[in-house]
């Protein structure tokens, strides 16, 4: 196993798996106590349900193949995708599941990441308290680490849902932001545009132009639109652009706004404080929801207003929409020991109905937290 290998101290391959195989039946063991049902989900799944999910990014890190039945399909890269969609297609709702087994990544040519590693983890889906079982889910991962030193990380990227939606803008424009918040870079950009758009080139102008009704019988007569595209589609998208062409520039208070509320960071209860100076009232509701998670966490003896919090962590975790946190090790070299989050969009994403169910998770990877451990 490679994965295994890769973390196993000094190599020792004989005695690192029958503590790992230990390891492995401990942290199962306590995700069973909390009331979780054992599952093994598949292995592959459809690759068009993770570009749903990721975008087209997905391809630079999963593992995708053909077949000539199902067509692309992707080995899992981790566990929370299949066993939502296993609780989606017929489970009973409240739900808590446990697993554990191999997740498989790309990794960057040089990288000394394992491409397959172990996961384990448990998801809570359905619940009727989403801040105790957030706080649930964070002392479940934050014990099967135990005995390890770690430092923990938090966010909420409800919060930055929230202040998107107080933004004073269109709501393609909230809608672009939302689409793009995982990808910071893209994100900044995009604020930067809105906040300054720049002058349309040449070629832009003349494009926009055909989007006035003039200029309908003009395109007829040259011969209509050519290409893969329907006219009917092409005239959709060109009056979307210049309805955003003809958009006021964001204000600077508005771009400000956001950008404050994601530099945010500190101990939570300091965090919590600072974001409801800053907050409008479109953001009261998330921001409630934080405070009573804090409440739920130190009911289970967590020191909630001194846990680290960051507005913009959680960015890079893909598909969460809600709390999300992580659990490091002391030592460096490790990838992450743990962590998890709230992810309702995806439940309601794969649900055949009216919505999802709300749904919050977390795993432990094994062999890095028995490399911790050494």
């Amino acid at each position: 196993m490679a994965a295994a290998r890769a973390y196993l101290p000094g190599g020792r391959i004989g005695a690192g798996l029958e503590a790992l195989t230990a390891l492995r039946a401990r942290i199962m063991a306590r995700f069973l106590e909390a009331g979780a049902a054992p599952v093994e989900p598949e292995t592959l799944i459809s690759a068009d349900l993770l570009l749903d999910l990721y975008g087209e990014d997905i391809r630079a890190r999963a593992y995708i193949l053909h077949d000539p039945v199902e067509g692309e399909l992707a080995l899992r890269p981790d566990f929370t995708v299949p066993v939502a969609r296993l609780h989606m297609e017929g489970g009973a709702a409240p739900a808590r599941y446990a697993y554990e087994g191999l997740v498989w990544r790309r990794q960057a040519p040089g990288s000394a990441r394992p491409a397959e590693y172990l996961q384990a983890g448990i998801e809570l889906i359905g619940g009727a308290d989403p801040a105790a079982e957030e706080a649930e889910a964070f002392t479940l991962i934050e014990g099967a680490l135990a005995g390890v030193e770690t430092r923990a990380m938090t966010g909420d990227l409800s919060i930055a849902f929230a202040a998107i939606a107080a933004l004073r803008t269109t709501e393609p424009r909230r809608a672009a932001l939302r689409r793009h918040l995982w990808r910071p870079a893209r994100f900044q950009a995009l604020l930067d545009r809105f906040a300054a758009p720049p002058l349309p080139s040449p070629s832009r102008a003349r494009l926009l132009a055909m989007a006035a009704p003039a200029r309908r019988a003009e395109i007829a007569a040259a011969g209509g639109f050519v290409g893969a595209r329907g006219e009917a589609e092409i005239l959709e998208r060109l009056a979307v652009l210049a309805a955003e062409e003809a958009a006021a520039p964001l204000a600077a208070e508005e771009k400000a706004m956001i950008e404050a509320v994601l530099k945010v960071r500190g101990p939570s209860g300091e965090a919590l404080a600072r974001l409801r100076a800053l907050a409008r009232p479109e953001m009261a509701p998330a921001l409630d929801r934080m405070a009573r998670r804090l409440d739920a966490l130190a009911a289970r003896g967590v020191e909630a207003g001194d846990l680290p919090f960051d507005a913009a962590f959680g960015r890079n975790l893909e598909y969460y929409d809600g709390f999300v946190f992580e659990f490091r090790a002391a030592r460096p070299g490790l990838p992450p020991l743990g962590g998890g989050g709230r992810y309702d969009a995806l439940t309601a994403l794969l649900s055949t109905g009216p919505g999802g169910e709300p749904a919050v998770g977390g795993i432990v990877r094994p062999e890095a937290l028995l490399a911790a451990s050494a």
